[in-house]
């Protein structure tokens, strides 16, 4: 029999900033990380799960 398994790696990094409100906070992370200036390695590592998928 074939199975499809899924993996999935969880990263994790927190980021601290100054900004007027939680809103921009958040797009200037968003924006500093599809900049690529922020960076999940395997130091960011907190779980991986393994799923039976159709």
């Amino acid at each position: 029999m074939k199975y499809k398994v899924e993996i999935t790696e969880i990263l994790q990094k927190t980021i601290e900033l100054e900004a007027s409100d939680e809103k921009e906070a958040i797009l200037e992370v968003k924006h500093r990380y599809y900049a690529e200036n922020i960076i999940l390695d395997d130091t960011c590592y907190i779980d991986t799960s393994f799923d039976i998928r159709d």
